[in-house]
Parts: structure tokens; sequence; C-alpha cells
């Protein structure tokens, strides 16, 4: 499936110029998602919505209603133990808009609110926040991860590649 991923990337006219298989451990995992306040308040807001829209009780599963505690459950916990359940394939993509590109590509970050034809949208998960990832106290199950911004790749780039790995090539 990575090639296949992979080639959605290329024929939407994005070029690889970094790219690497490697096994995150649970520690490192974590020290890749922020943990500023507004990150976790944010992560935490939209598990709490989850939650209103299925009618449950956060505190019942999670012993807490607030947003940034919550926010530390999903990133410490839930996101970490994902990212480092086996060997990830890491890689940089250039081009026109290359963030918001690969965002349409993938979908969003809820699979089962995906569009059809989105790696997220039904081609590889339908997976759910409020039915299925929440109330199994794990991260949604998708084959992607995709920066939100510029600023975000730039971050995240820096995390997992050194200069000296990039290629330039035409």
């Amino acid at each position: 499936m990575i090639g296949e991923i992979i080639s959605r990337f290329e024929r939407a006219g994005l070029r690889i110029i970094a790219m690497k298989m490697i096994r995150l451990s649970k520690e490192e995992a974590a020290k890749f998602y922020p943990s500023d306040e507004n990150w976790l308040r944010s992560v935490g807001s939209k598990s709490l919505k989850s939650y209103s829209e299925i009618g449950k009780d956060p505190k019942v599963d999670l012993g807490t209603d607030d947003p940034v505690e919550i926010g530390k459950i999903i990133r410490g916990g839930w996101l970490a133990d994902y990212l480092s359940m086996g060997p990830i394939v890491v890689m940089v993509l250039e081009g026109n808009r290359a963030v918001e590109v690969v965002r349409k590509i993938v979908g969003s970050t809820t699979p089962y609110s995906s569009p059809p034809g989105t790696i997220r949208g039904g081609d590889y998960s339908v997976d759910s926040p409020p039915d299925l990832a929440n109330l199994e106290k794990r991260a949604l199950f998708n084959l992607v991860h995709a920066s939100d911004s510029p600023k975000e790749a730039e971050r995240e780039i820096r995390f997992f590649f050194r200069e000296d790995e990039f290629v330039d090539y035409s």
C-alpha cells in the first residue's frame, strides 16, 4: 500500500525530496506531537465533541471532561501507541501548495467523514472517534498523517530529517 499511496501524491505533481522507513519508540512518538496547551485543548475539544455526538459522558470513559487533560491522554497514550506500533514511512513532499494538496488527497482527520476517493475516506479506513476509537481508548486508525500547515510541516520535517537527507532533482 505504500507504493499506491506514494503514487497518488506523485500523480498530483508532488515530488518526494526525502523519504525513509523508521520505527519509533513510544517515547519518541510522544515527542512528535506538540505539548502546548492550545494543541492539547484542540485535540481534547474534538474528542469532547465526539462524545457529545453519541451522548456519552467522557468522565465515565476517561475520568475527566477537561479538554487539556483529554488532549494529554490522547497525545501521550493513544497517539504515541499508534505511531510506535510498527514501522512507518516518513517523507517530505514538495510542490505548489503541497500542504493543501496533500490534505485534499489524504482527506479529513476523521476517516468516516472524509470524501470517497481520499486515502482516509473509505479507501483505507472508515474509523470514527465517537463510536470506535474513543470508546476503545485508541487513536483513529488511518494510513497517513499530513501536516496541517506549512509551519507545522517545517516542525515535523525537522523532527524526522537532517538537512543532508534531502535530494534535489528535476
